[in-house]
């Protein structure tokens, strides 16, 4: 890897990192301020729908169409052809967006119908519902053309602006939920502002460097221009594939309308921790070997695209692993020590810590997920991924209806668990086929060594798991003390397990060798 490639890796990892942070904070502001109550609940619907679109519109799908071509303008045409390229897209996308957004706006009803149903029994919540996504829907503009900015400074080497520039939703809705709140008579209407001001701020944000570049659009229409008409063939099966993980959310939003008041903001918590880990390290480990897997391929080099792969499974298995067994062990302590503090009580850390422990079942499959695609994308192969991404779907609905419904009936205290337990495995399932499918294929052929590393990491869990259980204790021995001694304590226990489970692996024999797969078959 290039020392260019790695310092962008780095860059980009930093930025992650920082917004990850912020982001964290942002949830313990709405926590301390909004609880897990009616508004919060709503908020969450208002906020789910516009970036239900903006995965379509924006990076899911827009963007891997849009660099590739771009980056084609600009290798092979002249600066005035590329300019106008960027004109015609920033055109057609704007146009296009605004008609979206406006039907959007008139139509909030229908939609809050359709992304959670169970509100209408309560005109309450679903007349704030409707009024809160008539103000967050505009952000679909505002943050979809971010993400075309945005791809033009990547193509031109400038990473940095881009990977910051969530960092600003953060900072607005932060501030949103400080000082704006108590301007509205409903307090939660500040954070459907908040999103909105933070819309036009990350797009003004990267004007000025792209106005450095001079690729600041004029936008014009241009649907019969063939660089558009070319992105917007590519859109097509980026398109279905990057809906597929956003219904499966829908549905486990429909489901939790249903269900008790909280339930979706139980989700959002339990969830946000639990993408902590996985945006930090899977979608870091996934920026990293793509390049490596894309060159393989091109240099026909199956081998050693096979072994980079082989690296990547070796780090998800002992890093991943671990970080599900640290999630399921200290679900309460961790929602306890980082949210329990306002109007965020302790029925909802119990309440939020079934889901937590649910969906730290599927934080295998999440990482694997990040890191097996790449192995498809790498050789062009985008159908694969969508089929899987299909069936994954549709299994996650299957398991929705055979895991929530009984715990209905049975007056299971916390049904919301099961949606994360079925999102968690439909994961699995879907990192399952990818793995098979690489594995039937050929392209992917194990190292040696993996059956003692996977042992030694086996082992290594449940000591660390057998540790950390009677550290954590009961929920209530967290929710009754100060917020430093939780602090203190819950430091306590995730350095303690990291040690416990490093010298685990170090007395069971794990080498730096083990990691590195065909080097290490004669150390194992």
């Amino acid at each position: 890897m290039s020392k260019a490639l790695l310092k962008s890796t780095s860059t980009v990892g930093a930025m992650t990192l920082l917004s990850r942070i912020l982001g964290l904070i942002r949830d313990l502001v709405f926590a301390r301020f909004f609880g897990a109550g009616l508004g919060m609940d709503v908020f969450v619907i208002a906020f789910q729908i516009p970036n239900f679109f903006r995965r379509m519109f924006g990076e899911g799908a827009f963007s891997p169409a849009f660099v590739p071509v771009f980056s084609e303008y600009r290798s092979k045409k002249s600066g005035e052809e590329v300019r106008q390229l960027a004109d015609r897209v920033a055109g057609t996308l704007g146009l296009i967006l605004l008609g979206i957004t406006i039907l959007g706006v008139i139509g909030a009803p229908a939609f809050i119908l359709v992304f959670a149903s169970g509100f209408a029994a309560e005109p309450e919540k679903f007349d704030l519902a409707v009024q809160l996504l008539g103000i967050t829907f505009p952000y679909l503009i505002f943050i979809s053309l971010t993400a075309f900015a945005g791809g033009m400074l990547n193509t031109f080497g400038r990473f940095a602006v881009p990977a910051f520039t969530p960092v600003l939703l953060n900072l607005s809705l932060i501030a949103a939920a400080v000082w704006a709140a108590t301007w509205f008579a409903a307090p939660v209407e500040a954070l459907a502002w908040g999103v909105l001001v933070a819309g036009v701020a990350q797009l003004l944000f990267q004007l000025p460097f792209l106005a450095r570049i001079g690729l600041l659009p004029t936008p014009r229409w241009g649907w019969r221009h063939e660089g558009v008409r070319k992105i917007m063939r590519l859109m097509l099966p980026a398109l279905f594939g990057s809906s597929v993980a956003q219904i499966n959310l829908i549905v486990d939003r429909i489901i939790a309308s249903f269900l008790v008041t909280g339930s979706i903001s139980w989700l959002y918590y339990s969830d946000r921790l639990m993408e902590f880990p996985l945006g930090v390290f899977a979608i870091a480990l996934a920026t990293i070997i793509l390049p490596g897997l894309s060159t393989k391929h091109a240099e026909e080099n199956p081998g050693a695209f096979s072994a980079t792969l082989d690296w990547a499974l070796r780090l998800v298995c002992v890093l991943a692993v671990p970080a599900a067994v640290g999630l399921f062990a200290l679900a309460g302590p961790m929602l306890a020590t980082l949210f329990n503090y306002g109007e965020f009580d302790a029925y909802s850390v119990e309440m939020a810590s079934y889901s937590l422990m649910a969906y730290a079942v599927g934080l295998l499959g999440f990482t694997l997920v990040k890191v097996l695609a790449p192995g498809y994308f790498a050789r062009q192969d985008m159908r694969t991924p969508v089929k899987v991404g299909v069936i994954a779907m549709l299994s996650n609905i299957v398991f929705n209806l055979l895991i929530v419904i009984p715990m209905v009936r049975v007056g299971f205290v916390a049904p919301h668990m099961g949606l994360a337990l079925a999102t968690g495995l439909a994961a699995l399932l879907n990192a399952a086929l990818l793995y098979r499918g690489l594995r039937t294929s050929g392209v992917y052929q194990p190292g040696p060594g993996w059956w003692p590393l996977a042992a030694r990491v086996v082992i290594a869990n449940l000591v660390m798991l057998a540790f950390l259980v009677p550290l954590a204790g009961e929920l209530a021995s967290w929710t009754e003390q100060t917020w430093d001694n939780r602090v203190l304590r819950l430091t306590g226990c995730l350095v303690g397990g990291f040690v416990v489970y490093v010298l685990a692996l170090l007395v069971t024999g794990l080498r730096p060798a083990h990691l590195r797969g065909q080097s290490a078959a004669a150390t194992v």
